[in-house]
């Protein structure tokens, strides 16, 4: 695994969503986080919102930038958990055509590393809705960090070989 330093890189246009029923712009570290991360790998931010712990109101911000031409991907941060008023996995099954499921494996390895046994409580997941990836991490910064820097640095970079998520997207809605 490697970054080909000789291929072209290619921004990605990743929107990025808070779900949330208490945090707001002025306290959204999470999100804070994640557009630094992108930013920092020299991504586009396509768009940001924070949206309550609501599948309705969840399932139509996804659409919203899922049929936004401009909107390559979506990563969203909190609602993963086990309790009541985490429903964002039940938001993406309603939206996404394909699920990735290694995606919220490999997540859980490496948050393992991090937080021990307390991993089995996230039900991160990713997947793709119309030729747009879309990611749910949960609310934490550490788990923010650990999914960006563990998989979708490399992921979304389309020099990383391998093989990478970006010289696919060309490909995600072939029949």
């Amino acid at each position: 695994m490697a970054i080909d330093f000789s291929a072209k890189f290619l921004p990605v246009r990743i929107a990025c969503l808070t779900v949330s029923d208490t945090r707001t712009s002025a306290d959204d570290r999470s999100g804070d986080t994640l557009v630094a991360l992108l930013a920092e790998a020299g991504h586009e931010l396509a768009g940001r919102a924070i949206c309550r712990d609501d599948v309705p109101a969840i399932v139509a911000q996804l659409e919203a930038w899922i049929y936004d031409a401009s909107v390559d991907c979506i990563i969203t941060t909190g609602g993963t958990g086990v309790t009541g008023r985490d429903v964002t996995p039940e938001a993406l099954q309603q939206v996404c055509d394909k699920e990735i499921p290694g995606f919220g494996e490999l997540f859980r390895w490496l948050s393992f590393q991090s937080i021990g046994t307390s991993t089995i409580q996230s039900r991160a997941t990713g997947g793709v809705a119309r030729g747009t990836y879309i990611f749910a991490l949960p609310g934490s910064t550490g788990a923010v960090r650990d999914a960006w820097n563990g998989i979708l640095v490399t992921q979304l970079d389309s020099r990383h070989r391998p093989c990478n998520f970006v010289e696919l997207m060309p490909r995600l809605t072939e029949r």
